[in-house]
């Protein structure tokens, strides 16, 4: 067996490596996926809230009409905008559009500007 000695440098500092557009994209579907994973419970305690008894309901009427749980709905419903939008990508590569270098760098950047355009239409709609 043979030893390589290697003498190329290895950088493993992240914050030094530019990252293309679609692997930027792909991290943020990922952490989008466990971010609503993690949201699960709260949606779930929500819903739970409103179709337990009209007093619970309006309780969960009272407390998303402060400024935080506003910000953490919309905070929820982006990662799912943002994961739904890039699951239609990927959707789309599945059946072969998309799939070049090329194709893959504006499908990521389509992915950023259609999903910032509804993630802030859906603040307006929130707040």
């Amino acid at each position: 067996m043979a030893i390589v000695n290697d003498k190329r440098p290895v950088n493993l500092d992240l914050t030094t490596i530019k990252f293309p557009v679609p692997a930027i994209a792909s991290i943020i579907h990922r952490i989008t996926g466990v971010g609503l994973f993690v949201a699960l419970p709260i949606l779930l305690w929500m819903l739970d809230r409103s179709l337990a008894s009209p007093e619970t309901f309006a309780d969960l009427k009272d407390l998303l009409a402060t400024p935080l749980a506003r910000f953490v709905v919309w905070g929820i419903v982006a990662m799912l905008i943002y994961h739904l939008v890039a699951g239609i990508k990927h959707l789309l590569m599945d059946i072969g559009i998309g799939e070049t270098l090329e194709g893959g760098r504006r499908g990521a950047f389509l992915v950023l500007a259609v999903s910032a355009v509804l993630i802030l239409l859906a603040g307006g709609w929130i707040w």
